[in-house]
């Protein structure tokens, strides 16, 4: 392929973006749509994601309190706003809604599927590693009586008692 066929494509593949998904730091992508931030993640290579990652998370470590508590409550606002509308919703719009997130798992376990054994055992490790990580963090949360002192189920609310609700509507 020749070097300016290459540019064409990518000056194309850059045109095709939405507009709207020009995020530059952690704050002006989460308040992108759903749809956007897919969008931005899916075009980027996995280096490229991996990088902007490891930059949203030291923007995240340099946040004040305040600037973190204002994201956590942006967060819950908007976990608020998703109950709602899904409470709002006929039987048809959720059975559409949630064929619709079967579509999304199926195709990540068809790209699973499609990988090699060494991308898996990547994966894995990759996925090990970020669970340690989690617990350690979630540890020395605990340790400073800060997050993570909630009864299984009510930090979100009870998961359980959710589910219950919404199958005895049906």
């Amino acid at each position: 392929m020749k070097l300016s066929t290459i540019a064409k494509l990518a000056t194309a593949v850059t045109l095709l973006m939405p507009v709207g998904v020009t995020a530059q730091s952690l704050t002006d992508f989460q308040q992108l749509s759903q749809e956007d931030r897919r969008a931005y993640i899916e075009a980027m290579s996995p280096q490229e994601r991996e990088a902007k990652r490891n930059e949203w998370r030291a923007q995240r470590v340099a946040m004040t309190d305040e600037e973190r508590q204002a994201m956590r409550d942006r967060h819950r606002a908007e976990r608020d706003d998703r109950r709602a509308q899904w409470d709002a919703m006929s039987d048809e719009e959720r059975t559409a809604k949630r064929e619709q997130m079967r579509g999304r798992r199926d195709e990540m376990r068809r790209r699973y599927d499609a990988m090699s054994p060494e991308e898996r055992d990547a994966i894995r490790q990759k996925q090990r590693e970020h669970g340690a990580k989690q617990r350690e963090h979630g540890a020395k949360q605990r340790e400073r009586g800060g997050r993570g002192n909630h009864e299984r189920g009510q930090r979100h609310g009870n998961h359980d008692q959710r589910q219950r609700d919404s199958s005895e509507q049906l």
